[in-house]
């Protein structure tokens, strides 16, 4: 057997130590470790028991075993935690009324992807004023997830940066890869390691293949650099996430929830020997980032199901206390009460209506 090796490599000197280049084009900041933040503020008994009940529930649905559908609905974005848990009382009670169709889990992102330049979520800019306080802004960010599932609610967020999910992955329940990311190898890789469900959403240009290219990819182990809890650079081993699904959210200026473009996606899924497991995502592309739209999509896809359609399991909502969205004013005391700073969000009287009558059209198939 042939071993490859460079045996004149300076680093297998006894006691080198390489020195580091340096960096003109950046300042470092140090970062409490993943360890350090969840020694601080560990899962309580209650918090425990509300994600994995929410991730074993999240998979059986999207697997069949359990008949009731899969709905990821909150805020575009959480940057003000009061109006946040405010928003994740009401949904608690909501779904508690719902839970014999309908299993509802919290979106509680706190990472947003940037087209150019702008907000990029509560963990980097917690403060909203650019200070990019990023160690309070995960703090902050785990400590609302905590009280959030206290509240019995399973949480749903978008891994983003490749790091974050070391300090708040634990208390995911479902967890989204992007259209932007989609196609990245460091992506896949990393939703391969992670133990809830992970949806990947078609391209921005509304294509599939990079999709279901990153299923495929995230069902097998991989070996991958990354950091351990400790802060520790480290080789991660993987094992594979087999609860990897297609998340259609519209693209290339047109909607994907339609029922051609259903049955074309279901095609594309059994061609590559993935089940046909669909979520409809209500937002983005497929309501032209319009709030007042989500609604219809919403009503259409229902339709399909009670029409015979059984690939769809799973619908995602842009929802808020307050409808719309704002910008970032220069005085933030001027924010409007939940109301989205990033994309527009159907109200909460309006989420309620339309849960509920979703909720009474589906319950007649249940087990069907």
């Amino acid at each position: 057997m042939t071993t490859l090796a460079w045996p004149d490599s300076p680093l297998r000197a006894a006691g080198h130590t390489p020195s580091l280049p340096p960096a003109s084009q950046a300042d470092y900041r140090a970062m409490p470790s993943p360890a350090e933040l969840l020694r601080s503020l560990p899962q309580s008994a209650r918090a425990a028991q509300s994600v994995n009940a929410g991730r074993a529930a999240v998979k059986r649905v999207l697997s069949g075993q359990d008949p009731r559908w899969l709905v990821v609905i909150g805020p575009c974005s959480i940057h003000d935690p009061r109006a946040g848990l405010d928003y994740a009382s009401r949904l608690a009670e909501l779904a508690a009324e719902l839970d014999d169709t309908l299993l509802i889990v919290m979106r509680a992102y706190f990472e947003k992807p940037r087209t150019s330049v702008g907000w990029k979520g509560l963990i980097n800019d917690p403060y909203l004023d650019d200070s990019c306080c990023m160690d309070e802004g995960m703090h902050i960010a785990r400590r609302f997830l905590l009280a959030a599932a206290e509240r019995g609610l399973p949480l749903a967020g978008e891994a983003l940066d490749p790091l974050s999910p070391l300090y708040l992955a634990d208390l995911y329940s479902w967890t989204a890869i992007g259209a932007r990311t989609t196609e990245s190898q460091i992506h896949r890789e990393l939703a391969s390691a992670l133990d809830s469900a992970v949806g990947f959403k078609n391209s921005t240009d509304g294509t599939l293949d990079a999709a279901l290219n990153a299923i495929v990819s995230a069902s097998s182990p991989h070996a991958f650099l990354g950091m351990d809890h400790a802060g520790q650079v480290a080789v991660v081993n993987s094992r594979g996430n087999p609860h990897g699904h297609l998340v259609l959210r519209g693209g290339g200026g047109r909607p994907n929830y339609d029922s051609v473009s259903i049955a074309l996606a279901e095609q594309a899924l059994k061609k590559r020997d993935i089940p046909p497991v669909i979520m409809v995502d209500c937002a983005h592309g497929n309501s032209w980032k319009n709030h007042a739209l989500q609604p219809m999509v919403l009503a259409d896809a229902v339709s399909q199901i009670v029409h015979g359609n059984r690939s769809i399991r799973a619908f995602m909502l842009e929802s808020f206390i307050e409808g719309g969205n704002q910008p970032i004013p220069a005085d933030l005391s001027q924010l409007r009460y939940g109301c989205s700073i990033t994309d527009p969000c159907v109200d909460w009287d309006t989420t309620a209506r339309i849960l509920r009558e979703t909720r009474a059209k589906l319950r007649p198939l249940m087990g069907n």
